[in-house]
């Protein structure tokens, strides 16, 4: 049976969730590997929450959604409690350090919980803007699903136009993923 890496994103419309699973679903297509994205919207923009399922294999992958991921990542106080039901006890639970949430409502059964800072560095030493390229990042860090080398290109191929017109935002977005994989 294929080793089948299953990641979901999980945040508020606008936060990037679902560009983070595009750029990771296009760097593994880039490496040859299956990749099999579902993008669940929900009611975000009346409010809800978006979530983004993403499976990276070697091989044919089956079903689009799954129950328990390998990570899982909530970008807002929501998203934790959308997504617990999907942590097991091998999944890694990433989420934002700037997320006010009493301990005790985090997943207790994953495997690991990282708590990473990426709004708080995106404001302070990037741009707000690339906040969910830092969590891409720490994603690709956590899982080594895709190289820092095929997501950077994939980053290219989804902003490259916008990179020609500002060559620093090139720039911001490789150190953006830099500064994730380096705080996994």
């Amino acid at each position: 049976m294929a080793e089948v890496t299953k990641i979901m994103l999980a945040g508020e419309g606008g936060q990037g969730v679902q560009s983070v699973a595009q750029i990771l679903a296009e760097a593994a297509d880039n490496e040859g590997r299956e990749a099999l994205y579902i993008p669940n919207f929900g009611v975000e923009q009346r409010g809800g929450v978006s979530i983004a399922f993403l499976q990276i294999s070697d091989e044919r992958i089956g079903a689009p959604k799954f129950d328990i991921g390998d990570i899982v990542v909530a970008l807002s106080d929501r998203a934790i409690y959308r997504t617990k039901q999907y942590v097991g006890e091998n999944t890694i639970f990433v989420y934002d350090t700037s997320i006010d949430i009493p301990k005790e409502d985090l997943p207790q059964n994953a495997a690991k919980i990282l708590a990473i800072p990426a709004l708080e560095i995106a404001k302070n030493e990037l741009h707000p803007r690339v906040f969910n390229v830092i969590i891409l990042g720490a994603v690709v860090a956590a899982t080594k699903v895709v190289t820092a080398e095929d997501a950077k290109k994939a980053i290219e191929k989804k902003l490259g136009y916008k990179f020609e017109q500002n060559p620093k935002l090139r720039e911001l977005n490789y150190k953006a993923i830099d500064k994730g994989m380096e705080l996994v």
